[in-house]
């Protein structure tokens, strides 16, 4: 064993303490305690599920249209997982781009080659005008909140003109 000085200065050994927890009854029982309390606020929903919505695509638009003519911009999956980067490179592109041609950087060019006006509005919103069943009903799923619609309200056929 390793030696050490006393007060004295004399070399001694280390002498034997027991190492003890003290009240470990009680230290156990209040770690129990507080688990219990903050747990409290999921046992109200434990075991519960809610179901994944299921966007419904019956507006009159999509109606009208032939059943060949009836595709998104994307396959559907890949709208699923990245519509908000598209809807945010649309934005970027049409709004805060300095090109210049036909529609000034607003067309959007399909992977099938079918060209679309890069337009939430005009494009996605013509077909799904059923907001609350459409867009609506996965927000609130996923608990996200786009700030699209405090520009994208309106409907109809409309391009932004500067003044």
């Amino acid at each position: 064993m390793a030696e050490y000085k006393n007060e004295f200065g004399e070399f001694a050994e280390r002498p034997k303490v027991p190492k003890k927890i003290y009240d470990l009854k009680y230290v156990i029982a209040g770690l129990v305690v507080f688990f219990v309390v903050a747990s409290f606020t999921l046992w109200p929903n434990l075991g519960k599920t809610v179901p994944v919505p299921q966007p419904k695509l019956d507006t009159p638009v999509i109606q009208k249209l032939a059943q060949a003519d009836r595709k998104c911009v994307l396959p559907t999956s890949e709208m699923r997982a990245t519509h908000m980067q598209m809807l945010i490179t649309w934005r970027e592109t049409v709004v805060r781009s300095k090109e210049k041609g036909a529609l000034d950087g607003r067309e959007f060019v399909a992977p099938d080659g079918k060209k679309y006006l890069a337009s939430l509005t005009n494009t996605c919103m013509e077909c799904h005008s059923n907001k609350a069943e459409f867009c609506d009903s996965c927000h609130n799923y996923a608990a996200v909140a786009p700030n699209c619609w405090g520009c994208h309200l309106e409907t109809g056929k409309k391009l932004a003109e500067a003044k």
